[in-house]
């Protein structure tokens, strides 16, 4: 086996499966462990794949000790936020365990360099819509606890060994590849923009505004929105940063700029050339009026410099994958 290998855990997942091609056509050998529960191993585009749990420390530590795994980037989790409020020892049996015991294997093994997938949800409702990465740490949901555990826990481990990390919180993740080759297809997503793209193209009969009477310019929740291919980047960003001899970091990662609801509904409206059919609903508890990243952190420390900052670009990749994703069920409806 080549040295330097790269464990992917979640690689088959929307996000993880963009970092997985992008580390492929830079040439890194790769291993992804995925248990495919939301994912898809056609998705996995480069690299060795392994069906399995990144709880399971038989598994693991027989992948690093096979792959001599020098860096692990680990996407695999849980993420519905309404879920992990019904069911939360699902949350944090599979995100907080289940990350404790790929720690310890990746402890035992000297894993030198650890990526994690964080969340801006461990800032919950702050008071400035601006968040940095210092910003009062507040979940106000399993699913941002979980990842807040697991960033403690990760933190400690470094401290007590020679593993360094980057912890990327992310913010609002929207888009696909603009080759169509992958792209969000998790059947009940409930991110926004893919929601609203569906609605565009009639698999979805309507959708919900959740609240219209926030203290925002048009009554509506405004959120920063980052696309899945400069996320991505700023994962490779963040390899070189630790191979590099960087020092431990949290960073945010997003644009820096909001848009509104209706924006992001204007913006499909737009791209698609047809309004959308939409309902107006109450607020949900929990929704912060203004969650936007203080993202200069990010540039300065990686040199990380986003390509796809467009709204309506992020909207056409979007669309674009709905549409191959409707392309495809149709031809398997027709026998073709």
């Amino acid at each position: 086996m080549q040295k330097h290998t790269i464990l992917v855990t979640g690689g088959a997942g929307y996000i993880g499966s963009h970092v997985v091609k992008q580390l492929g056509e830079a040439g890194e050998s790769i291993v992804v462990l995925d248990n495919l529960s939301t994912g898809f191993k056609n998705a996995v585009l480069y690299g060795d794949f392994i069906e399995g749990d990144m709880g399971d420390t038989e598994l693991v530590t027989k992948i690093l000790q096979d792959y001599q795994v020098e860096s692990v980037m680990h996407f695999a989790a849980h993420t519905i936020v309404p879920e992990s409020v019904s069911k939360p020892l699902k949350y944090y049996g599979n995100n907080t365990c289940g990350t404790r015991n790929l720690l310890a294997c990746c402890q035992q093994h000297q894993v030198k360099h650890f990526i994690f997938s964080s969340t801006a949800a461990v800032y919950g409702i702050p008071d400035d819509p601006y968040a940095t990465e210092d910003s009062p740490l507040a979940p106000i949901n399993p699913y941002g606890a979980s990842k807040l555990m697991s960033e403690q826990m990760l933190k400690d481990t470094a401290f007590s060994s020679d593993l360094r990390y980057v912890s990327l919180r992310y913010f609002n993740v929207a888009g696909s590849d603009p080759n169509q080759r992958i792209g969000q297809s998790t059947k009940k997503a409930t991110l926004l923009i893919k929601v609203a793209c569906q609605t565009a193209l009639g698999i979805r009969e309507h959708m919900a505004i959740y609240g219209t009477d926030y203290p925002t310019p048009d009554g509506t929740g405004i959120r920063d929105y980052i696309h899945v291919e400069d996320l991505a980047d700023a994962h490779l960003k963040a390899l070189r940063y630790l191979r590099q001899q960087g020092q431990s970091i949290i960073l945010n990662c997003g644009y820096g700029e909001g848009y509104s609801v209706r924006e992001v509904l204007d913006a499909v409206a737009k791209v698609h050339g047809q309004a959308l059919n939409i309902m107006e609903q109450a607020r949900r508890a929990g929704d912060p009026p203004q969650l936007i990243a203080k993202a200069e952190k990010i540039r300065e420390v990686l040199n990380w410099q986003p390509q796809y900052n467009d709204l309506e670009f992020i909207v056409k990749t979007s669309l674009d994958w709905e549409k191959h994703l409707l392309q495809q069920e149709q031809s398997k409806l027709s026998g073709c």
